[in-house]
């Protein structure tokens, strides 16, 4: 099993003539003694929007899991061309309610990586905090309690979480999970605007609509690769309801 980084000059299957911001060579994962993933290739275009699409079991967490390095493969190969851990922001269940945390701690919380969580942040840790509550549009919630929030302003403020980390590399799970249309169409909009600017986004989504507004699709069944490529190719009714067949 080899992980690498920075990575140059590779040949690319990206859409539209676009980089890989990462590769996987025959890639397979798992958790002890139950193995997830099957020897997955493919690519994750660079500054570009992504959809793992699957059933449940699938493979789509654990996926983002690798990607995000707090699982390891168990063979293949895993390449990124970039520098800089990811940004993962998990399930909205993942994150308690009861913890008494404000939106503006929540995303001060990103910085950690950088400064620990008992050292006091720098002026430019307060700019890059701020730049991202800006950027998701929870600055005026920042004294609010997290679990005060509405589902789609948690999910931006988690996600502001992300941003404050400055990575290129954002992985969601489910993001808009429980939120009503208007706060999906937004979410949506939103992993749009920051691909626009530069950030490779990969989220794994059970929404359709998410899934077709993204540049690039995986379908995932039973932890092996069902297809890749442009989703209003690939979601197809009959490659969906393939996937979907009971076993």
């Amino acid at each position: 099993m080899k992980i690498m980084f920075k990575e140059s000059g590779l040949p690319s299957a990206a859409p539209e003539g676009t980089t890989p911001r990462i590769r996987l060579t025959d890639l397979s994962a798992g958790y002890a003694g139950r193995p997830v993933l099957h020897q997955l290739t493919a690519e994750i275009p660079k500054s570009a929007t992504t959809a793992l699409i699957g059933p449940n079991g699938s493979g789509k967490s654990t996926l983002l899991g690798v990607l995000a390095g707090v699982i390891q493969p168990t063979s293949g190969e895993l390449r990124h061309d970039g520098d800089r851990p990811a940004a993962f922001v998990p399930q909205r269940g993942a994150v308690g309610d009861a913890l008494p945390l404000t939106v503006r701690r929540t995303v001060e919380m990103g910085r950690w990586g950088e400064r620990g969580p008992w050292r006091r942040l720098t002026r430019r840790d307060r700019a890059t905090v701020d730049a991202a509550m800006e950027r998701m549009g929870v600055t005026g919630l920042a004294a609010r309690q997290l679990g005060e929030l509405s589902g789609g302003q948690r999910q931006r403020a988690l996600i502001a979480q992300g941003l404050a980390q400055e990575s290129d590399l954002l992985l969601l799970d489910e993001p808009t999970t429980g939120l009503d249309p208007e706060a999906r169409e937004h979410m949506t909009t939103l992993l749009t605007e920051l691909a626009a600017d530069g950030v490779t986004v990969v989220h794994a989504t059970h929404d359709l609509d998410a899934a077709r507004a993204a540049d690039a699709c995986l379908l995932l069944r039973e932890g092996r690769l069902a297809g890749r490529g442009n989703p209003g190719r690939l979601l197809t009714p009959s490659a969906l309801a393939q996937v979907w067949q009971p076993v």
